[in-house]
């Protein structure tokens, strides 16, 4: 059974925001062996794999407490919650039950998803997951252009509620001491810059923004160097703000000469609004210089 900690609600101003409920399994989103990807615990936290069916046009779901019944619960399409190319399913059995919110993302061989719950009873569950189809193929990178550089959006979900507007109506008089709450949407850019000789990554996400409190101040998260594993594309490293360390991040590259990237990020004390935030969320990007890269990569000399 699914390890569960209790955890307890704080109040900032007038924003509810849920403390988190943390766990972790192996990961085994897919059946491809080469899938296969080790995700730091604190980013899976809950979230035990995520699995997409192209002809229903659903995920799968498997590790998210109270989502649905039974562990492994069907998300269904959420169209209206879509956020810079990342694709959002939603769950929720009833007005009177936790509603769940995913996104969902493919670039090239590589993707990721990002599953949070809105609060209810002061806890949630969420946790983000990536992987790659294939080996690993390191491009190829010479003394003058050494460092690869991806670029796209980011998205993700937070433990505040937002504005609730996937959630089911409740009948007339139900006291709202048992109503869930939806959870946030954060959108924002990513830059990853790899360096594939020296086997580093490093990055940033800027631009954030609360998509239902946009005058809330979001800073940018610093993706602080890390390290890149040379035989199989997968890196991680700390998330900075001010050099100060909220969290953790990590990804895998895929495609021919790694012409894409996938990681999720978890981070947390983040957002000075708020008390006892967390963060999940992802980024999928294409390699600049490639079909749909970012317009960040639009460099002189490039």
């Amino acid at each position: 059974m699914k390890r569960f900690n209790q955890c307890f609600a704080a109040l900032s101003a007038t924003f509810f925001v849920l403390a988190g409920c943390s766990g972790g399994n192996p990961f085994e989103e897919t059946t491809d062996p080469d899938e296969e990807a080790v995700i730091p615990e604190s980013i899976s936290f809950d979230l035990d794999s995520v699995t997409y069916n192209s002809s229903a046009d659903t995920l799968t779901v498997r590790g998210i407490g109270v989502d649905n019944t039974p562990y492994e619960a069907v998300y269904t399409r959420a169209a209206d919650l879509d956020r810079g190319g990342y694709q959002a399913y939603t769950s929720q059995s009833s007005p009177i039950t936790r509603h769940s919110t995913a996104y969902y993302k493919t670039e090239g061989s590589t993707r990721a998803s990002v599953v949070v719950t809105g609060g209810q009873f002061e806890h949630y569950f969420g946790g983000a997951r990536y992987a790659r189809s294939g080996s690993f193929d390191a491009p190829n990178v010479s003394d003058q252009n050494r460092i690869i550089s991806y670029g796209g959006n980011y998205v993700g979900l937070l433990n505040v509620g937002g504005d609730g507007g996937d959630l089911k109506t409740p009948a007339a008089g139900t006291d709202p001491s048992v109503l869930p709450v939806q959870a946030a949407e954060v959108t924002g850019k990513v830059l990853v810059n790899a360096d594939f000789t020296q086997n580093i990554v490093e990055g940033t996400v800027y631009n954030r923004e609360i998509t239902d409190m946009p005058l809330v101040e979001m800073r940018d998260l610093a993706l602080a160097p890390g390290a890149l594993d040379p035989d199989n594309g997968f890196f991680s490293g700390n998330v900075t703000i001010d050099t100060q360390n909220k969290g953790e991040y990590g990804g895998v590259f895929g495609g021919v000469n790694s012409s894409s990237v996938a990681g999720g990020l978890h981070v947390s004390d983040h957002i000075d609004e708020f008390d006892d935030e967390e963060e999940f969320g992802i980024f999928v990007l294409p390699k600049c210089g490639t079909d749909g890269d970012d317009a960040v990569c639009d460099q002189p000399g490039t």
